[in-house]
């Protein structure tokens, strides 16, 4: 299904446009004014949704992190959205509001294969794990078929790692959803964007646009993270290790 596909140089991927263009609200969105609104509605998404809905056997659960809007969507810190919607792309899945304070689409790998539920929240980065546990419940997700994809500072930029379990590392989306989940043990596909250049300060670093000369290896970069996404789901933790660790940024 996934074969490790390969975007040509400056093919442009769904946000890539949005990436190179950048913004001057992204440049300057270290404050969310309304972020305290969006944890008390994601709190109130994972205390109230207890009920399972249409809970499916063999569904995986894939979340993209990120802050919601346009002034956040061309940023670093939402990388892992930008590759869920290119796995969207793929299953041909269109994202739609849940009554769990997220967009989810659905769609499956292959026909007779496992069904996706793609998930974006619709809060704040450090208020993911409501929407997830939300999720989790009302699709009847196990902690063991939940994938999610973020960004990683400890990476460089244009590589990419997959692990289960382990710590959040400062990332603030990681924490919430392992402090909601009570447990680390979820599947990750880390994208890198590499440390910040002098003296910049991390928390701004990740809210600023990637800079348009990076922009025909995001594209790449994005599709390996699907790819890595059907690999961990079709193939399982250790072959996905096997065949995207230890790449060479390009």
């Amino acid at each position: 299904m996934f074969g490790l596909r390969r975007r040509r140089r400056g093919t442009p991927v769904r946000n890539a446009a949005a990436v190179a263009a950048g913004t001057a609200d992204a440049a300057d969105a270290a404050e969310a004014t309304d972020a305290a609104g969006a944890a008390e509605a994601a709190n109130t998404a994972g205390k109230a949704d207890t009920q399972r809905g249409e809970a499916v056997g063999d569904a995986w659960l894939i979340v993209g992190l990120g802050n919601p809007g346009p002034r956040y969507e061309a940023t670093r810190h939402n990388v892992g959205q930008m590759a869920l919607d290119v796995l969207a792309d793929r299953i041909g899945g269109r994202f739609s509001a849940h009554k769990t304070n997220s967009r989810v689409a659905e769609g499956f790998l292959r026909p007779g294969g496992p069904k996706l539920v793609l998930a974006k929240s619709n809060g704040y980065m450090n208020t993911s794990g409501g929407p997830v546990v939300a999720l989790s419940r009302y699709f009847g997700v196990p902690a063991e078929r939940l994938i999610v994809l973020h960004d990683e500072l400890d990476l460089p930029f244009d590589t990419l790692k997959v692990k289960r379990g382990g710590g959040h590392g400062g990332h603030n989306g990681l924490r919430d959803i392992v402090k909601a989940l009570d447990t680390p043990e979820f599947l990750r596909v880390r994208i890198g964007i590499g440390r910040p250049p002098g003296q910049q300060d991390a928390a701004d670093y990740v809210l600023k646009p990637f800079a348009k000369s990076e922009c025909d290896a995001l594209a790449v970069l994005l599709e390996d993270a699907a790819d890595a996404t059907e690999s961990l789901v079709e193939r399982g933790l250790l072959d996905t290790q096997q065949r995207f660790h230890g790449r060479d940024p390009r």
